[in-house]
């Protein structure tokens, strides 16, 4: 079977896109990107090609760009060839520069795609970039995902040449007489898909000769492995986590029972920015008290304990619906309302004799007054739920809040807006309501919890 033949079934086999789509062709002018020109040109494709211009090679680049645009005209294709700022990018960016010419080249795909001007991105990768991809991965210790390599379809970008070795291209192109530029990188190790090319594969090799044809069927035993993994990873997934607006709830003794307990947790939290390290962590979640909580790697999400259970929110306040408050003078912002915290020291013990109280202390339904000996931070802010119980101010006996809101007289639009503020699996304060008399200010407070709730300023 030749490229073409084999190209075009594997594009079938994938079901990579359909013969009508509009597609655009990711070409540098290598001879990989040639090929795949060539291939797409007589398989009768509609397609438009895009050039990216890193400006990171001199004079080169721009011999490549111009050498880009020769070819499209003589495949009578449209272009367009997109310079980028890439070693600013990188240093604004703090990332390298591998980096910052991969995101931007993706996302200038994705506009173009997102813009109607093509329905998928074509890119040249092939066997040996997958094989190069799949062990660095191994060695980075990405897990399943990474062993699989890359995948012929995802999202709007195809790669229909995976299954063709660098080789097969080289022929293909030598036999077919197209013309391609090389690119002086490439041959540097320095990079490190380079040092795995030139010097890791080919010392393998030395000593298993047929590894290349070994590695490429283990891409295919990977990615068959990774979806049944997936298939496993699911069925945890809707037996475990419950999905309350923008939080999701675990139960621990659910969680308890899971096996392989690491790698279920480690596939739950992942999406959210956890990172294979803080597994453990997160794991000694389940035997610490309320409060305690593991901060996401990458930042934007916080995995707390609450009770009986393992709450993933975000960090962004306004957006969760269970809320730390970790000092005394803090802000804590709601949906509904915001906190403020203060501390108050008083110029005399709670009984002493006194003038008066200071203004600051003067006390409205919005503001609760609190025994700072008495409360141990971090706090949690939550909206209130049935079973909920607190000791109102100046009564011994506990009462639901269910009861209390009822004995109100508050409607069920009010009841949907209050929140709580917890402390060791205790309600200290129905926010905006009642105090709980456990935390009261009484003889020989000297430090005053001043906490002060303005509704409906939560998203100011």
């Amino acid at each position: 079977m030749d490229l073409l033949q084999a190209f075009n079934k594997f594009i079938v086999k994938e079901r990579l896109f359909a013969p009508a789509d509009r597609l655009l062709l990711a070409v540098s002018g290598g001879l990989d990107s040639m090929v795949l020109t060539e291939l797409c040109h007589r398989a009768g494709l509609d397609f438009g090609i895009a050039h990216c211009n890193f400006q990171l090679r001199g004079a080169e680049s721009w011999r490549d760009e111009e050498f880009v645009v020769q070819q499209a005209g003589r495949y009578g294709r449209d272009i367009r060839v997109e310079r980028f700022d890439t070693g600013d990018y990188a240093a604004m960016a703090k990332v390298s520069v591998q980096v910052a010419a991969r995101e931007l080249r993706y996302d200038l795909f994705a506009s173009i795609v997102a813009a109607g001007q093509a329905r998928f991105v074509v890119t040249a990768h092939h066997l040996d970039d997958n094989i190069e991809t799949m062990l660095m991965n191994f060695f980075k210790g990405t897990g399943i995902a990474g062993l699989r390599g890359m995948l012929p379809r995802q999202g709007h970008v195809v790669r229909p040449l995976l299954f063709a070795s660098r080789v097969q291209l080289a022929e293909f192109a030598a036999e077919a007489g197209l013309s391609w530029v090389e690119d002086s990188s490439n041959q540097s190790d320095k990079y490190t898909r380079n040092y795995f090319r030139h010097q890791v594969i080919p010392l393998i090799g030395q000593v298993y000769p047929e590894a290349l044809s070994n590695l490429a069927d283990n891409l295919g035993r990977f990615r068959e492995i990774e979806a049944v993994y997936r298939q496993s990873i699911d069925v945890h997934r809707k037996k475990l986590l419950e999905y309350k607006g923008n939080e999701v709830h675990i139960p621990v003794e659910k969680l308890r029972k899971v096996s392989p307990l690491a790698t279920v947790v480690y596939e739950i939290v992942a999406p959210y920015g956890f990172s294979p390290q803080q597994v453990e962590a997160i794991i000694g979640l389940m035997d610490s008290g309320s409060g305690k909580y593991v901060l996401s790697a990458a930042g934007g999400y916080r995995l707390l304990k609450n009770r009986n259970w393992l709450i993933i929110s975000p960090v962004d306040m306004v957006d969760a619906a269970h809320i730390l408050v970790e000092e005394v003078e803090a802000e804590a912002r709601c949906r509904d309302g915001v906190l403020k915290f203060g501390r108050v020291r008083l110029p005399a013990p709670v009984g002493s004799p006194m003038v008066g109280l200071p203004p600051v202390l003067d006390q409205g339904p919005l503001v609760a007054l609190l025994d700072v000996s008495r409360v141990n931070f971090p706090l949690l802010l939550r909206p209130w739920r049935p079973g909920d119980y607190f000791y109102p101010l100046g009564m011994r006996k506990k009462k639901k809040l269910s009861r209390f809101f009822i004995d109100s007289k508050l409607s069920m639009a009010d009841k949907e807006r209050v929140w709580v503020l917890e402390m060791d699996k205790k309600i200290i304060w129905v926010v905006g309501l009642r105090i709980d008399d456990r935390w009261k200010v009484g003889p020989g407070t000297t430090d005053v919890l001043r906490i002060e709730w303005a509704a409906g300023a939560g998203g100011a």
